[in-house]
Order: structure tokens, then sequence, then C-alpha cells
């Protein structure tokens, strides 16, 4: 049998640092297409040689070039992306970095018209991108002398991650897409990136390809790729209200440690059993796994015919414990109920067939288990309600039907994870 991983101490704080990406999109002969660069390999580098959009930390430098930004204040920008000031630094810093990983500046002239780096002599360029890698006031001061001002208003905000707790380097990351400028070519500065890709984004994330991605990037190819066209996808960001924030999580599994995004069934659960981001949650369930859902919630997973079901051991302060739903007459599965039991079983309820009244309770001792039954389900079915969690141990698909859903926050199904009603 397979049992839970001890959970180790509190996780240590990890700074979070800001940072911002910019997608750049074209379109291409057989559809919109995306600027994919590859990192240079590195030694203790978890991304070492990953493909992914131009983009990095913000800095102090990026600050200073608000007033060289064009079409978009302070107040608009920080207002597109929620926060109380200095959102412009996103839009600025996804410029500078842009062009100092990809060769790409979205700056203009007077009239507006973006600049044509492409007509520079090789020299000149390369002379502007050392001068701006080098960091400091450069950018400004490079804008400053040329007359030319950040097209910040070609950006569009389309996406807003959060790495995972527990991961050793942690981002708070905001993603803008904007079109590609014309008469300028891609040049990856050969130290960060060292090779750049026009792809369509389903090519990207085709396995065939071979693309070493990371989660975010993967998941933005998977959202670019229901676009047609590159001005689509623009429409789109420029309309998009309320970016929501996403932080996925980290779970164990058959395939190894990996992070679990919003939508996938194991997501809820992880929210709740592991807030830290310990790794000490699951992403798929299997047979003979017994996992602590909360100090007084075991649950026991068990292969029963073609199906994985779910039994579950509640238990209070007197150790004394009741089983939900305990093995339907499966063998294998009262044995491995048997071998995961934390304590001596006192009451053995079943989901279906059990005899106790609506509304009727039993105290573990530190907390009590009520009956809900289902208006027309008296004889057949019931639900047990966990008050102290607002947790419904269950095994309807709609467990709302006829019951007061302001009672419980939690669904404790008997097949897969535990989910958020709410």
């Amino acid at each position: 049998m397979t049992t839970p991983t001890p959970s180790p101490p509190t996780a240590p704080t990890r700074a979070v640092r800001v940072a911002a990406t910019l997608i750049v999109l074209r379109d291409g002969a057989s559809g919109m297409e995306v600027l994919m660069l590859r990192r240079a390999e590195k030694e203790a580098d978890q991304n070492s040689g990953a493909s992914v959009f131009p983009g990095g930390t913000l800095d102090a430098q990026d600050r200073a070039l608000h007033a060289l930004c064009n079409g978009i204040d302070d107040t608009a920008a920080s207002l597109r992306l929620g926060i109380p000031e200095n959102g412009l630094d996103y839009y600025a810093a996804a410029v500078r970095e842009c062009f100092e990983e990809a060769g790409l500046l979205f700056a203009g002239d007077a009239d507006g018209r973006l600049v044509e780096l492409d007509e520079m002599a090789p020299q000149e360029l390369i002379a502007l991108r050392l001068a701006v890698e080098e960091g400091a006031d450069a950018l400004r001061k490079l804008c400053a002398e040329r007359g030319w001002r950040l097209a910040v208003d070609r950006l569009a905000y389309f996406s807003h991650w959060l790495t995972p707790l527990g991961m050793p380097r942690r981002f708070d990351t905001r993603f803008f897409v904007a079109l590609a400028p014309r008469r300028q070519s891609a040049r990856p500065d050969g130290r960060e990136t060292v090779e750049h890709m026009w792809l369509r984004p389903a090519d990207a994330v085709d396995p065939a390809r071979g693309l070493k991605l990371m989660n975010v990037q993967r998941r933005i190819l998977l959202q670019l790729a229901t676009f047609d066209t590159a001005e689509a996808c623009m429409e789109y960001a420029r309309g998009a209200r309320d970016i929501p924030l996403i932080m996925p999580r980290i779970a164990d599994g058959p395939g190894g440690r990996r992070p679990v995004n919003p939508g996938e069934p194991a997501y809820d659960e992880l929210s709740r059993i592991d807030p830290e981001g310990l790794g000490h949650g699951r992403y798929e369930l299997a047979a003979g796994l017994a996992m602590q859902l909360s100090p007084r919630v075991l649950r026991v997973t068990a292969l029963c015919g073609d199906a994985l079901v779910n039994s579950y051991f509640v238990g209070g302060d007197r150790n004394e414990w009741a089983l939900i739903d305990g093995g339907q007459g499966d063998v294998a599965h009262e044995a491995s109920l048997r071998a995961s039991a934390p304590g001596p079983v006192r009451w053995n309820l079943a989901l279906h067939g059990a005899p106790l009244p609506h509304g009727h309770r039993i105290d573990l001792g530190g907390c009590t288990l009520r009956v809900l039954r289902q208006p027309g389900q008296e004889e057949s079915f019931a639900c047990f309600l966990l008050e102290e969690e607002r947790t419904l141990f269950t095994g309807s698909a709609d467990p709302s039907s006829g019951l007061d859903a302001d009672e419980f926050e939690w669904l404790a199904p008997a097949y897969g994870f535990l989910r958020r009603y709410r």
C-alpha cells in the first residue's frame, strides 16, 4: 500500500521577483507565429536550454523610462494591471528585455513610426544592444539622443502568472503581446539566448518538435493556438478585463514532481492540503494510496472493478473513527482499509443504504458528522457533513440538489479528488 509522504517542517519563505515578458506575434504563411528564444545551457539552471518568450525581471532603470513611454501613463498602466502604482515599470521592462534578448525594439520616432533597425549598419546596431545590456541608464540615454519614445502603447496585457510555492526561484510575471515591428529582425544576444524561432503555437508544443518548455510557456502557447491571426489575439488582449493571477501548485505522481494548473482535477485539493507548497500532495490517485486531507480526515483509495473509489476515515479528539463507504464488499479494499485505519472504527457509514435519518449528528469528539439526505432519496442515499471543516462526503455528482449549499464549501467525493464547491 502507498502511504502519504510525511509533511516536512514549514517551507522557507522565498523572495518573489517581479518580471515582465513580451510575446511577439506575426502572421506567417500557415497562420499566426510566435517568437521563441532558446536559453543558453548553464549548470545548476533547471531551465537551461528551455524555449521562452523574451522577458526578465524589473530593475531600477525601468522607472526612469516612464517619461519616454508613449501613449500610456503610469496611472493607466497601473489600472490595467490592477496595482496601485508603477504599472508602467512592467511595460518598460518588457520593451527593454525584448531588445536585450531578441534585438527587437518597440520604439518610435517623433511621428510615432517604429524604428527600422534593419536599416542600420550591423556594427551600429550591435553597439546599441551592448550599451543597453550594460544596464544603468543606457536605454533612456539612447532614446533621448535619437529622439525615440518607447512604443508601450503597442503592447497589450495578456496574462499574469506566479511561480508555484515551494520552487527554489519564484517570479510574479506579467505577460504582454505585441505585433512584430516591421523591418526589424530577431537576433539572440548570444549569451542569455542562443537561438530564435518563429513557430506556430501548435507546432511549438508538439512533442515532435522537441522543445524544452516550462509549464507557463506551454500553457500560454496552448492558449495562443486558439487564435487564427495575430490581430485576433491582439484584439482579445485589448478587450480582456480582470485578468486573473494564475499560480500552479506542485505535486507528486507517477511522472515525478510537476506543476498542477488551475482547472486540473487535483488543483483544489492541493490548495487545501498543501498551502505552503511542500510538495506532499498528489496529482493522480492510485490504488492503495492513503492521503491525509486534514488532521480529522484520511482518504484511502482502492480499485473496485475498473474504477478507483475513495473511502474516508473521519475522527476527532477521542481517537474514535467513522469509516465512510468502507469497501462495498470488495475484499482487497477492506483489507487495505484495515491496514490504513488510524485508530479504532466505531461507526461504519454507507453513502448508499445508510439507515440514519436526515439531520442525525454523530459526535466524534471535537467534531461532528451530520447526516444529510436529498429529497426523494431518503431510503437509498445519504451525505455526511463534517461541520467544522464544511466538508461534504458524497457519492452524488450534484449534491446541492435539495440541500442547503451554504452549509458546505468542500466536496469529498466517492470518485476523484477533494474539490471546492464554490
